[in-house]
């Protein structure tokens, strides 16, 4: 099932609506933490669908979503301009994802400053050059130019074009959500053997109300800027395809290896 599928098969329920995550969505135990990102954001728009765009989303990934998953959504707080929604979801082993999502009109302001710097990158991969991920792996639903990982590259930063093969029906700002983790954390580029990770929370803030790319590109950045004790920290940056910032976020990893 592909990304806008999933989202089309909640079912509502007495306590919100109920998914069943699809095996292609999954990465390793848990499902992937872009989908689930994308399954609250989608509720709590379902929850509160006069809501205005979204600005800002805490997240934490408690445990692993895998199976049939029951969404719950609270609205926090409405104001003039902005709604606060919780959103959580609980799989058959507890709470697997909390989040609060922030979504906020546009409003006058004095101040406009962009400060994101702009990547020197290949453009996106033409036409029938790319690859995806095993059907058992979240990756599956991606496309993508090469290789996303190679061990013993001894960097801090993680960069590639990515798109979802499927992507008709979908809301932008959700597909956003989805992909803007699709990348590995970034501490696996300073790995020189294979070990597992776990993505523990996640910070966005999206820099436009209406993103927008063509062909589906988008370009994923993840650095590492600290990683010690088995945790890495790292900052992510989403550009379109003509490499306007969309999105900035960070994230907290922890490291077994």
């Amino acid at each position: 099932m592909n990304l806008a599928q999933t989202l089309a098969s909640l079912v509502p329920a007495d306590t919100g609506w109920t998914v069943t995550i699809p095996a292609c969505w999954m990465q390793g135990r848990t499902a992937y933490g872009g989908l689930s990102s994308a399954l609250a954001h989608h509720a709590a728009r379902l929850a509160v669908p006069d809501a205005p765009p979204l600005r800002s989303a805490q997240v934490a990934f408690v445990g692993p979503l895998a199976g049939e998953v029951t969404i719950s959504c609270d609205l926090l707080r409405r104001g003039r301009n902005t709604a606060f929604v919780e959103t959580k979801i609980r799989s058959d082993e507890g709470l697997g994802f909390i989040g609060t999502f922030i979504f906020m009109s546009k409003r006058e302001s004095r101040i406009d400053y962009e400060g994101v710097h702009r990547p020197d990158v290949a453009p996106p991969p033409a036409e029938g050059s790319t690859r995806s991920g095993p059907p058992e792996f979240f990756t599956s639903q991606m496309e993508y130019p090469e290789k996303r990982l190679e061990l013993g590259m001894n960097t801090p930063r993680l960069a590639s074009w990515h798109r979802f093969a499927e992507r008709d029906g979908l809301d932008a700002m959700t597909e956003l959500l989805c992909i803007g983790d699709g990348l590995p954390p970034s501490a696996m580029g300073l790995m020189d053997i294979a070990g597992p990770i776990s993505s523990m929370n996640w910070q966005v803030n999206m820099l436009t109300d209406a993103p927008e790319t063509d062909n589906g590109w988008w370009l994923l950045e993840s650095v590492t800027h600290h990683a010690h004790h088995g945790a890495s920290s790292q900052y992510m940056t989403v550009w379109n395809s003509r490499l306007e910032p969309v999105m900035a976020a960070m994230q907290s990893v922890a490291l077994f290896v």
